[in-house]
């Protein structure tokens, strides 16, 4: 992946879009559920909205999907930026799991679903999407944002599945690996690409969700 990078710094803001309906707490929705936003989900996009005030974004991408569109909504409008949908950004086809609750998976399946990274690894998710298309769309999205933003700062509102395996893409890293990190519903990640440094990915920020406003 670094390879494939452009030779220019750029600063990526990953945000997880906010909390989605009660009905649809710890259920597998995927690309497959195309879920609105809680109460408090709306206060979540609200919150990041607050936080990037002063923060100069050149560029918004986002997930096609209804939750997301929904966060980025109070951001877009105070900055007057008509955001990108990139279809690629749509979360993980979960299968057989779209629907059920996490802690339905181990009866119905026979397996945990807090292993859900390693098993989608091993393309272990029936009928879902196999982690080599998932990953080759999430790719190709990521280069090109980063090919078209040279010195640029650029918000990208999706999904914790879309998030991990961008970073997990950029820290050339198994995405298992990254079980070990929680995205919280709206929350932060940042990431610097510095090229010029023998480390040429810095996370500077993770997993951040700011103070409801």
């Amino acid at each position: 992946m670094k390879s494939h990078l452009p030779n220019h710094p750029t600063q990526l803001y990953f945000i997880r879009h906010g909390e989605v309906e009660e009905k649809y707490h710890k259920v597998f929705g995927g690309s497959r559920i195309d879920m609105a936003l809680s109460p408090l989900g709306v206060k979540h996009g609200e919150a990041v909205a607050a936080w990037l005030k002063d923060t100069k974004i050149d560029k918004i991408y986002a997930s096609p999907m209804l939750r997301v569109q929904q966060t980025l909504a109070p951001t877009a409008k105070q900055r007057g930026i008509e955001p990108e949908l990139m279809d690629g950004l749509r979360e993980i086809d979960f299968g057989d799991w779209t629907g059920h609750r996490w802690d339905e998976v181990q009866s119905n399946f026979g397996v945990s679903a807090f292993d859900w990274l390693e098993i989608m690894e091993s393309d272990g998710i029936a009928n879902g999407e196999s982690v080599h298309g998932f990953t080759a769309r999430v790719r190709e999205c990521l280069l090109r944002i980063v090919s078209a933003h040279p010195h640029q700062k650029v918000a990208v509102f999706c999904h914790g599945g879309i998030i991990r395996v961008m970073i997990a893409l950029l820290l050339d890293w198994p995405l298992a690996r990254m079980a070990h990190f929680n995205i919280e519903y709206g929350s932060i990640s940042v990431v610097e690409l510095l090229p010029e440094r023998k480390h040429a990915v810095e996370i500077e920020l993770l997993n951040f969700q700011p103070p409801l406003v």
